[in-house]
């Protein structure tokens, strides 16, 4: 079951509202007594339906907890669609420049203070969630899969583990082998990231950055599930398919 509201996030859009899906698992019901895991998720739009996806397809999320029966709560929110680079400031932590792009002020710190702070507050209040570290996840891709990644290192103490699929570290490369250099998250947190095998060609600098960044994160024992995807594109098609690789890696050996 999905249910949807709107939310406001003063600090970045004033009033404006943007939706949040959530997802219960069928046992939620069933089961009044049990509490669930909660994974965040970025893009919120493109996580459940194809008619609300940007480009018309979604991840099909629904489809593959319905199908496994994961006990776990999703929330997904909307990003930011202000056609002014709205979403890449929202997901970026750090300012960056970008040819036919221009500069970025990054407001992801802003962001993620406001999912931390407020939203999750909220969603634990509400819902019967395992409101602890350990069974609280966040997932994205592209912008959001860099910011999943930020989450985890920077907001450690809220996030145990995080998806991070197609993650745009091509943006600030030197800021991010900084931040895993300068951070040491707690001895059980865990990463799934990867990339795109086709999608390599659209940064020449990403395979080096990627294994650079893979590397130190090894070093500094993050619990690290790391691809290559065999094809795999920029979109939520080749996504989608990777879902049971993120799955299985932020919830095992619940899974």
């Amino acid at each position: 079951m999905i249910q949807k509201w709107n939310v406001t996030i003063p600090q970045l859009t004033g009033t404006e509202k943007r939706r949040v899906y959530l997802y219960l698992p069928a046992s939620y019901q069933k089961e009044p007594d049990r509490r669930y895991p909660v994974l965040y998720m970025f893009d919120g739009h493109n996580v459940f339906y194809d008619e609300d996806a940007t480009y018309g397809k979604s991840w099909g999320m629904k489809e593959y907890m319905d199908a496994t029966d994961t006990p776990l709560i999703i929330v997904a929110v909307e990003c930011n669609h202000d056609p002014n680079h709205g979403r890449l400031k929202e997901y970026a932590p750090y300012s960056f420049r970008a040819p036919q792009i221009g500069t970025i002020t990054g407001l992801g710190k802003i962001t993620m203070d406001w999912m931390v702070n407020t939203l999750k507050p909220d969603i634990d209040q509400r819902f019967r969630t395992l409101r602890d570290r350990r069974h609280t996840f966040i997932a994205g891709s592209s912008m959001g899969g860099m910011m999943s990644l930020y989450a985890l290192l920077m907001y450690n103490q809220v996030f145990s583990g995080a998806a991070a699929l197609s993650p745009s570290l091509w943006t600030t490369p030197g800021r991010w082998e900084m931040l895993v250099r300068r951070h040491r998250p707690l001895p059980d947190t865990v990463l799934y990231m990867d990339y795109g095998e086709r999608e390599l060609a659209n940064h020449k600098e990403m395979l080096p950055l990627f294994s650079r960044i893979s590397a130190l994160l090894m070093e500094k024992q993050v619990r690290l599930c790391c691809r290559i995807v065999p094809n795999g594109e920029h979109c939520e098609a080749s996504w989608e398919k990777q879902i049971p690789f993120f799955m299985n890696t932020l919830l095992y050996p619940d899974c």
